[in-house]
């Protein structure tokens, strides 16, 4: 199941957004076992949307938002237009991974400055969970192989290609993953909770953070830029990738990518890493961010659940490790700096549609 949410309840006008955390929960409030139901992703996403334009049917995706109507307000990030464009965005980790921003950073967002005239701001939600009660393979389900799901086309019907084994193209709204013979599942109704915090902007008290998304999937090469250094290269950014078991055969023909790797020159100007937090699936050993000298910027690793209770979930990505700035000890990221991103993968095993995002927030002065 995945729905998209538009012009959510969110604090108005001029905010600091400090946290934002989201979980699915049953129709009591209660929270639901990733054992039942995986919570594949959910990203947050700010838009423009015009005064003279209607409001986006229910499960417009964000693609479907279209200029003039429609103007997607993207992070600050490098991917193309579209492609991850959220402020926020995670899945089965959403529970034991912090997203708070310690005083006084804070996301600023409501200025009626940043708002194109004629235009007003809004938020949209995107949630995917895949019901996995009574099915035959219960990972094979959550990595989205395209088999279990009897699915040879995408959502709009066009034919996938044969080497598609499996992903997002394969678990859409609507489909459902092989069960057991016999098994006979209830219907029930899921909802999703979300908690901002914030904190009303004042420029005396509260310092502005930039939210940056790389994907280690960029198909951006620094090696093809030109003779001056420039480059227009498009950065292209794919999103998910598969890692194939790291086998003599699979490293001779160069199939073995449990260890993969991006560069981008970072966009914007210098400044200091307040937050930082990468987005892995099961399998994940750990992502870090590099920067041109080879210092560590950032390394963020998956927690996994150890027992059968909620939170806890055995094998499962449960939280992720995020890093913050040390007192008297911040990291600085330089505009211009080639950065590395470097994700690793379990290599003894097959992975389908894994993820290597790396989020981090950017502040362009600290407190004295």
């Amino acid at each position: 199941m995945e729905r998209f949410y538009h012009n959510i309840n969110f604090p108005t006008p001029h905010i600091a957004i400090k946290s934002f955390d989201l979980e699915v929960v049953d129709q009591s409030g209660n929270s639901i076992s990733l054992f039942d139901t995986f919570l594949h992703h959910w990203s947050l996403v700010r838009y423009f949307q015009h005064s003279t334009a209607p409001d986006p049917t229910p499960n417009t995706s964000f693609t479907q938002l279209h200029e003039p109507d429609f103007i997607i307000a993207t992070n600050n990030g490098v991917c193309q237009h579209h492609s991850l464009p959220q402020f926020y965005g995670m899945g089965s980790e959403s529970r034991k991974t912090s997203t708070f921003l310690p005083h006084p950073y804070g996301i600023e967002v409501g200025d009626a400055v940043q708002v194109p005239a004629g235009y007003e701001e809004r938020w949209s939600l995107n949630v995917h969970v895949i019901d996995t009660r009574g099915v035959e393979d219960r990972m094979g389900c959550t990595d989205c192989w395209c088999h279990l799901y009897n699915v040879t086309k995408d959502q709009f019907g066009r034919p996938l290609k044969g080497d598609y084994k499996g992903g997002k193209l394969c678990c859409y709204d609507q489909t459902q993953c092989r069960v057991r013979e016999g098994y006979k599942g209830e219907e029930r109704k899921l909802y999703v909770r979300y908690r901002v915090k914030w904190v009303d902007w004042d420029d005396d008290f509260v310092v502005p953070v930039e939210v940056y998304i790389f994907d280690v999937t960029d198909t951006w090469n620094p090696l093809l830029n030109d003779s001056t250094g420039l480059s227009d290269q498009q950065h292209h950014c794919l999103v998910a990738y598969d890692v194939e078991t790291c086998s003599l055969a699979n490293k001779l023909h160069g199939k073995c990518n449990a260890t993969k790797t991006s560069k981008v020159i970072f966009p914007g100007d210098s400044g200091y890493i307040i937050y930082g937090v990468a987005h892995q699936h099961i399998g994940g050993i750990d992502a870090t961010l590099y920067g041109e000298d080879g210092r560590v910027l950032c390394s963020s690793s998956p927690i996994y659940g150890r027992g059968n209770e909620i939170g806890n979930e055995n094998g499962y990505v449960v939280g992720m490790s995020t890093c913050y700035p040390k007192l008297g000890n911040y990291v600085k990221i330089n505009k211009g700096e080639m950065v590395t991103l470097v994700s690793n993968y379990d290599p003894s095993q097959n992975h389908t549609a894994v993820m290597g995002l790396f989020q981090i927030m950017v502040a362009h002065k600290i407190p004295n």
